[in-house]
């Protein structure tokens, strides 16, 4: 989607990570993790949760993602505590171990009732040239709202800003629309993933939909002529499969603006990306997918 592609695959520990990580880790910590194994966020949590909030130990935990997460009561371990954490698992996370994410997941409640807060944290790798940086290069604004600075290590974002959950993230996209002039807005709906669609939560999932196309009148209305946006998915999550882990259904694609004809199918997501780029290098020009 930003122009990067993966020769080879990041490495995922669906066993747990090995004795040397945990070891390395448990130095970090002073203490060693809960965990260890492939979970579901908000499952290993609740289950994990109260031996956490008695030793202090942090829980961690990984998917099928290239993801070594760790996860920490705010009132038990302080974020900046965990932050650090984190941030010295990324840099001995090193080959064969290099994963492509550290994730700190910070959470409150007590137990039957913990909530994950919106002070996560990604540590990801630094990603090859990309997108981002081209646009940079080019003097275009990149504009994130959500976890896309932390994505992209901050490389080539001109402002990035957190947000609490869709509804938030859609706020500041309309500040964002009401102040700048022209560039890349590139804004997570985080909640679709992680919150209902992990969760495997059709309802919610609804819901959310239905919140998220209240807004489409407003969205629509605040663009100006000559604009484009795109609506899209980096991966599948469908509520409705079996386990936890990304899915593998078709990803949506629907675009407002001037455009030509259907898309039809795209094959891959680089398409996202060239359309990215083609709608700013010219904001006259062609707008009919390359065939």
């Amino acid at each position: 989607m930003a122009g990067i592609r993966t020769e080879v695959p990041f490495p995922t520990f669906p066993q747990g990570f090995p004795a040397e990580v945990i070891e390395r880790f448990s130095e970090i910590c002073g203490m060693r993790p809960l965990g260890n194994v492939a979970a579901s966020g908000t499952e290993i949590i609740e289950r994990l949760g109260p031996e956490h909030m008695l030793s202090g130990r942090p829980i961690l935990y990984t998917s099928a993602d290239s993801v070594f997460q760790v996860a920490a009561h705010e009132e038990v371990v302080p974020l900046d505590v965990l932050y650090e954490w984190c941030e010295r698992a990324r840099t001995m996370l090193l080959p064969p171990y290099e994963v492509n994410r550290v994730i700190a997941r910070p959470f409150v409640g007590q137990p039957g009732t913990f909530v994950r807060t919106p002070n996560r944290r990604d540590y990801a790798l630094e990603p090859p040239v990309n997108l981002l940086d081209r646009l940079a290069s080019d003097g275009i604004g990149v504009y994130g709202v959500g976890k896309i600075c932390d994505i992209f290590t901050g490389r080539g974002v001109s402002s990035s800003v957190r947000v609490v959950d869709n509804e938030d993230a859609m706020e500041r996209t309309y500040d964002l629309l009401r102040s700048v002039e022209s560039g890349f807005i590139f804004v997570n709906l985080g909640d679709f993933d992680t919150k209902y669609g992990h969760r495997r939560d059709v309802r919610g999932y609804a819901e959310a939909l239905e919140r998220l196309d209240l807004h489409l009148p407003t969205f629509e209305a605040m663009l100006r002529p000559g604009d484009t946006a795109i609506f899209t998915a980096d991966h599948g999550c469908d509520p409705t499969a079996p386990g936890s882990d990304h899915t593998r259904e078709y990803a949506p694609y629907l675009e407002i603006g001037e455009r030509c004809g259907d898309g039809g199918i795209l094959v891959g997501f680089e398409n996202v990306g060239a359309r990215v780029t083609a709608t700013l290098a010219s904001r006259n020009g062609e707008r009919c997918y390359p065939k």
